[in-house]
């Protein structure tokens, strides 16, 4: 068996680490348990949106190519903006799918418009602001900007997010979202932006926790009663052994 200045070595490591990493264990478990726990649709806000987002149909739309003859076009979405139809151009230019007239950012009540759309008609608004930066933590965070942001009267801080530049609906963020969010960045362990699964804090940390559960294998090898049953008998079985063979 082990000595014992080597077996309490391994109990202070094992005991250590344990404290040491033993916070994010628990975030860990916990997140993996809301995470386990949680429909996911309710998390994207569905049950705020239509199952059916209304759309209008329309009819002697224009050509990029005949609005704007110059343009190179390679990606196009269609768009209906307070009614009226418009082109998506090239991820940039918002183009009106009859006159041709550009535009450059939607209005407020376009943005009201589209999202009455895709919420529910029961939701009531409750104020609108448009953002044109976000942080590295901002429920919003690596979107198109600059957007819309409409508030709902709601006891789950309800929001929807519409993209000024382009007029579509973008997102819902709400109170179990945003829990969400913050159990996944103490998962990932990605407290700058919260979406990196391959930062260093997570990699040094998983490694510790290995090294953790291995000491705890290790000190109930080197202390269980029934592993020392097992192998004292085989020690002295062969020392007799030796013993004989010098004989």
């Amino acid at each position: 068996m082990v000595k014992r200045k080597t077996a309490m070595n391994i109990r202070k490591i094992h005991r250590y680490l344990g404290i040491f990493i033993g916070i994010q264990f628990i975030m860990w478990t916990v997140s993996g348990l809301y995470f386990s726990w949680t429909d996911l649709d309710e998390i994207h806000g569905d049950h705020f949106k239509k199952h059916h987002p209304e759309q209008a149909a329309f009819n002697d739309l224009k050509s990029p190519s005949e609005l704007a003859p110059e343009l190179e076009v390679t990606s196009i979405d269609l768009q209906e903006i307070s009614g009226n139809p418009y082109y998506f151009i090239n991820g940039e230019i918002l183009m009106n799918a009859h006159t041709g007239e550009k535009l450059d950012e939607i209005s407020e009540e376009d943005a009201l418009s589209i999202a009455g759309r895709y919420m529910k008609d029961e939701l009531e608004v409750s104020g609108v602001e448009r953002i044109t930066e976000t942080g590295k933590h901002h429920e919003y965070r690596e979107n198109l900007l600059p957007a819309y942001v409409i508030s709902y009267k709601t006891d789950e801080n309800l929001k929807a997010y519409i993209g000024a530049t382009n007029g579509g609906f973008r997102t819902v963020r709400h109170r179990d979202w945003r829990w969400f969010d913050f159990l996944w960045m103490t998962h990932t362990m990605d407290y700058e932006g919260r979406d990196d699964f391959n930062n260093l804090a997570l990699r040094s940390f998983s490694l510790l926790g290995l090294i953790t559960v291995l000491s705890g294998f290790l000190l109930w090898y080197i202390s269980s009663p029934t592993v020392r049953k097992v192998v004292q008998p085989k020690k002295k079985k062969k020392k007799a052994k030796k013993k004989k063979t010098r004989v």
